[in-house]
């Protein structure tokens, strides 16, 4: 049974860091991303990486300030967020992608797999 299991969020203040990390229980997946829901509004795509590491994709409004980064010999996901900023605010989601693809997606339709979500907040 797959399992994905988010944890790291909490309350910062605006500027601040914070590490997210998402333990896979289960194959490796090849597709791994985060998505994230603010308050009253559609989730949306924060970042991917493929199965190496050696391929990410960002959001434009993360990009430079998230970082993506796996351990495969820990089926782990992380996401580094620097510099942050109260529209960060959301519930992170971690997912994976079970089909091995040319190139790394944002559509959530790709991601077959979610964890339950860890909530952001930062404050001004």
């Amino acid at each position: 049974q797959v399992q994905l299991v988010e944890s790291g969020g909490g309350l910062v203040q605006a500027g601040g860091s914070l590490r997210l990390s998402c333990e896979v229980s289960g194959p490796t997946f090849s597709g791994m991303a985060w998505f994230r829901q603010p308050p009253g509004k559609e989730r949306e795509f924060v970042a991917a990486i493929n199965w190496s590491g050696g391929n990410t994709y960002y959001a434009d409004s993360v990009k430079g300030r998230f970082t993506i980064s796996r351990d495969n010999a820990k089926n782990t996901v992380h996401l580094q967020m620097n510099s942050l900023k109260p529209e960060d605010t959301a519930v992170y989601y971690c997912a994976a992608d079970p089909i091995p693809r040319a190139r790394l997606t944002s559509s959530s339709r790709a991601y077959d797999y979610w964890g339950q979500g860890t909530q952001v907040t930062v404050s001004s």
